[in-house]
């Protein structure tokens, strides 16, 4: 799996919780999340920061054995006008955490795959700013433009914790539902350079695996990488190709199917 740089990984986290941050301002404490049903800005920002912190308490601990993990959140300020001086904190302290002599640390890994426990937490945290920072553009009406490469990354993370150990154990019904019969799926970004782009998805019995690649598929799903990213974590529709920019070749209902499959549990 292609992973991001981490100085890259850590500039990310802190901008990209920059961008929420001023996206759940304009938008205000109450405003719904149209794309985490459910939720409100607040609700949002209380996740975010937490997460961060929580994480950040994890690494900094070198904790790497799950029962000892933090129990205890952050608290978000009352005042909705402290929000952004706290999520900065809290960006800024996982970022610090993830730092060049923790990568490779005894740190818990909660996907249970190949990965360091840093590296592992190091990726959630690039999806949680960047997946969450589109909730809040929604939420304020305001664009999203997310780079290719970090797309792309992304997207890798996404499928990996889709068929890792830890996701049997804690979804088995959407790990049973995306089991098959040697059905494919190509997912190809247009954006992304060195042919880092293509994820070829297959479906077995025993359980879905991927690997990077372009090879033929029952369906082809095809777009820029921030579109095939948004649609893969259910924030955009695949339906909607006028916005996305995205073409479908082959079975729409086997890529539909993946998708309402694939949920995370605060989606």
């Amino acid at each position: 799996m292609t992973e991001l740089n981490a100085e890259t990984a850590r500039r990310a986290i802190v901008e990209h919780t920059r961008r929420l941050a001023e996206a759940a301002a304009a938008a205000g404490p109450d405003a719904a999340v149209a794309t985490a049903p459910k939720w409100t800005v607040t609700d949002l920002v209380a996740h975010l920061g937490q997460t961060q912190n929580w994480v950040a308490e994890i690494i900094e601990q070198r904790i790497n054995d799950p029962t000892q993990l933090p129990t205890e959140m952050a608290v978000l300020p009352a005042d909705p006008r402290e929000w952004p001086a706290w999520l900065s904190e809290s960006a800024q302290r996982v970022a610090s955490a993830c730092s060049d002599d923790a990568l490779d640390a005894p740190v818990f890994n909660a996907a249970g795959d190949g990965r360091s426990g840093t590296r592992f937490w190091m990726s959630s945290m690039v999806n949680e700013a960047v997946v969450h920072g589109f909730d809040a553009a929604i939420a304020a009406g305001r664009p999203v433009e997310v780079d290719a490469g970090i797309a792309a990354a992304l997207i890798g993370n996404h499928l990996a914790m889709l068929t890792s150990p830890t996701w049997k154990m804690q979804r088995p019904e959407s790990a049973q539902a995306i089991r098959g019969t040697g059905q494919t799926l190509q997912w190809r970004a247009t954006d992304t350079a060195d042919g880092t782009g293509a994820w070829f998805v297959e479906r077995q019995p025993d359980g879905a695996t991927w690997q990077p690649g372009t090879r033929q598929a029952d369906v082809t799903v095809t777009g820029p990488a921030q579109s095939l990213l948004l649609i893969l974590t259910r924030r955009a529709p695949l339906s909607d190709r006028e916005t996305t920019h995205v073409s479908v070749d082959g079975d729409t209902d086997l890529a539909q199917h993946w998708l309402d499959s694939t949920a995370h549990a605060a989606d």
